[in-house]
């Protein structure tokens, strides 16, 4: 039987998945290997991990949404265009 998850480490796992678009058991094996990489193995020290991904996550999501806006304004010489089906 799996050791019970902490409610503070399940919460922050569950918005990184959100952030990332994927699955909470996706989300917290990235936390984990992160983890891994960095050489902890403390409950608190992967929440702050965690934490450091969302914040990354949330810079490289505003950086995206800057660059779909300036990909979606018209040009000049084509803000006359009109589409037909």
């Amino acid at each position: 039987m799996p050791a019970p998850i902490d409610r503070a480490y399940a919460t922050v796992t569950g918005q990184l998945a959100t952030l990332l678009g994927v699955s909470i058991a996706a989300a917290r094996r990235r936390v984990d290997q992160q983890a891994a990489r960095e050489g902890t193995r403390a409950p608190g020290e992967r929440i702050t991990i965690a934490e450091r991904m969302i914040q990354e996550a949330q810079g490289g999501a505003r950086a995206q949404g800057q660059l779909l806006d300036a990909l979606l304004v018209a040009e000049d010489d084509e803000s006359g265009f009109m589409v037909e089906d």
